[in-house]
């Protein structure tokens, strides 16, 4: 297997990021059109695209599931997976950058950084994924390359390192000069392979002033550039690159190219730039994992133990596929696994590398490849698969917690006894939706992070599934808080029926968390001194109060925002065990709670309206009707941006609406904030 490690230098797994209509779906289609992976340029507007495969992703113009591709550029095998810009689907995107090496940040040339693209940098940021990034549509009025890397700059705080001046402006974008290797890539009008030119003359001094100021910034930050620098003046094309790919690897600074995707211009540099910086998985560190209470660690290396991490989950025509994300070893088709989260043995059917919706059979997967399994039962998005001799578990993606919830139910009685074990695979293959039963009402409720997320996951059923669904109007989910805690509570439980009893006795205070209304979270902590309450008790107090978290008594919202203390307690020499102060703790919490001061909370988003500045009346007395704080507002060239947070139970129908006020012209984008007090949410005593 030793031959098979230099490959591994040769792979770049990367996600594209952007904002919803930044154009990285453009973009990826632009990738696989050059590098020979498609023979067609696909386009957005016509839903011949590769990646939005989806016929709802079509019908709506925007990408919806994140879609895995493989293609080849100068020698190197790039996996790339093209991300949802909307925000509803963020979760997608946090799954993605879970088992991504690097990654391409897409900005549009007039607006620079909007609201999601913040979003996602910060789930990259998160992850520690190293990034360039390409400032797209260069060729639409009021483009600039200075304004939207200010914007980076300024909303992101990166160190931006600008490689490319763009020759012409606007709608006379005809290329760029290449800073590091002073020259000329030019593309003719209709498309058509890059022509590398001299620099204009026009142009030489600004870009020598430009490489001059790219290269000082550069040898800031790196050592071997600086003793180049100092020696010479300046920094050769060979050393810019390789501190500029120290730099991105290292996290230490951003590639900044820019382009026009939709006319074929700075693909080809991006490509380069793509397999010049970005890291390989050998350039990564090993993944960690753990097993038992130990930590492991596995390097990509195909003679390792094999470890995989299952990302997503989707279920076909042609039976269940599992995208995977192998960290070491290698895996082939038969070839038994262990799923380290449930414990059992699984067998992989076939070994598929992935082009969307179309697959290409592999006899094997070494370390470093993003590929998808038939045949595996039991594996979930965030399960670890490993040699069954080498068990391990790594760490799962963060699944978001759902924000709006919908009633839904079957009209037609044939239709009642499918509908369950449909939203379970739903579920299943989306782990941010989730399904639960009402209990008061026996509705079947189907949870998610937004209102488009919820349409697009039933319509998905009616489509796929051809059931006819009836749905309820769409609830916000409530958190309820502390505003004036309790001191002193006391509880005592003992329970005796025969045999060996159960005793324990609590003493609880409770107070909000520091940060006012709308602060969420949980904190425990513990007095007792004396050793009146044991440590393994004390734990289980802690347990027990984080069981009676999920319901208050204001309404049986789960309660959030929080410090509970133990600052007193006692035992029995035979009586006492761990489930006791357990059930101490969730009753002693419970009963705490009615005598605390409640509010209840809702969630509150952030929205970034965009309308003409006529329409800015109207649209600021329509926010205002719908409890928003307005926080900003700007004017640019005609064209208002007004941000503001939003009850999030405010926002259903608004696109509709805002529609209408500006007769089409208006556009907004909203992110989740957390939570906010709801009007009259303090609520006595109970």
């Amino acid at each position: 297997m030793r031959n098979d490690l230099p490959s591994l230098a040769a792979v770049r797994n990367l996600g594209i990021l952007a904002h919803v209509d930044a154009g990285k779906t453009t973009v990826t289609e632009r990738i696989l059109y050059l590098t020979g992976a498609t023979h067609r340029r696909g386009e957005v507007h016509d839903g011949t695209t590769v990646t939005d495969f989806d016929p709802q992703e079509r019908d709506r113009g925007i990408t919806i599931f994140a879609a895995a591709v493989s293609c080849a550029w100068d020698g190197h095998r790039i996996n790339l997976i093209d991300t949802p810009g909307h925000v509803d689907f963020a979760d997608e995107v946090e799954r993605s950058l879970r088992v991504l090496d690097g990654a391409v940040a897409v900005f549009d040339a007039v607006a620079g950084v909007e609201p999601q693209s913040e979003s996602v940098w910060r789930q990259a940021d998160r992850h520690g994924v190293p990034r360039i990034a390409f400032v797209n549509k260069m060729d639409r009025a009021g483009a600039d390359l200075d304004t939207a890397v200010a914007s980076i700059r300024e909303r992101l705080h990166p160190v931006p390192l600008v490689v490319q001046l763009p020759i012409g402006r606007e709608a006379g974008f005809t290329g760029v000069v290449d800073l590091v290797r002073m020259r000329a890539l030019v593309w003719a009008d209709g498309g058509g392979p890059v022509v590398e030119r001299p620099v204009p003359d026009e142009l030489r001094q600004e870009a020598l002033r430009r490489r001059g100021l790219l290269a000082e910034a550069v040898a800031e930050r790196h050592p071997a550039a600086l003793e180049e620098y100092c020696a010479t003046g300046t920094l050769g094309a060979a050393g810019l690159t390789a501190a500029l790919r120290d730099l991105t690897r290292g996290g230490d600074g951003v590639v900044v190219l820019c382009g026009s995707a939709y006319r074929d211009r700075g693909i080809e540099p991006l490509l380069d730039a793509v397999t010049a910086y970005l890291p390989s998985p050998l350039d990564v560190p090993p993944v960690r994992g753990t097993w038992e209470g130990g930590r492991q660690e596995r390097a990509a290396d195909p003679r390792a133990p094999f470890a995989a991490l299952a990302f997503k989950v989707t279920a076909t025509a042609t039976g269940r596929l599992t995208y995977l994300r192998v960290y070491s070893g290698t895996i082939g088709k038969g070839e038994a696994v262990w799923d380290a989260v449930t414990r059992t043995a699984e067998r992989v059917g076939r070994v598929l590398r992935v082009r969307a919706d179309r697959h290409t059979p592999l006899e094997r997967a070494v370390a470093g490849d993003i590929v998808a399994v038939t045949g595996l039962k039991s594996a979930r998005a965030g399960t670890t698969l490993c040699a069954p001799d080498a068990p391990l578990v790594l760490e799962p993606p963060v699944t978001a917690e759902p924000v709006v919830s919908v009633a839904v139910g079957a009209r037609r009685p044939g239709d009642a006894a499918r509908l369950a074990p449909l939203l379970a695979q739903l579920a299943e293959e989306d782990p941010s939706l989730t399904v639960r039963t009402d209990p008061e009402t026996g509705q079947t409720v189907l949870s998610g992070m937004g209102e488009l997320h919820l349409e697009v996951a039933v319509e998905k059923l009616r489509r796929t599934r051809g059931l006819d669904l009836a749905v309820g109007r769409p609830r916000v989910a409530h958190r309820e808080t502390v505003v004036r805690g309790v001191t002193g509570a006391v509880y005592r439980h003992v329970k005796q029926d025969g045999g060996a009893g159960q005793f324990a006795h609590v003493v609880l205070d409770v107070e909000p968390l520091e940060g006012g209304a709308g602060t969420t979270g949980f904190a425990f902590r513990s007095t007792v001194t004396g050793g009146r309450v044991p440590q393994e008790y004390v734990r289980a107090v802690e347990a027990g109060c984080r069981d009676a978290l999920a319901d208050g008594p204001l309404g049986g919202h789960p309660v959030t925002g929080l410090r509970v203390t133990l600052t007193d307690g006692a035992t029995h020499p035979k009586d006492s065990s761990e489930l006791a102060f357990r059930t101490a703790g969730r009753l002693g919490l419970r009963q705490a709670l009615r005598g605390c001061a409640m509010a209840l909370l809702e969630p509150v988003a952030e929205v970034t309206v965009t309308v003409p500045e006529d329409a800015v009346g109207g649209v600021l007395g329509d926010l205002a009707a719908r409890r928003a704080r307005v926080t900003g507002q700007e004017t640019h060239g005609g064209t208002a941006v007004v941000t503001a947070t939003v009850p999030l139970a405010e926002l259903f129908g608004y696109a509709t609406r805002l529609r209408g006020r500006t007769r089409g012209r208006g556009t907004f984008t909203a992110r989740p904030a957390g939570y906010a007090p709801a009007p009259a949410a303090t609520a006595p005593a109970r």
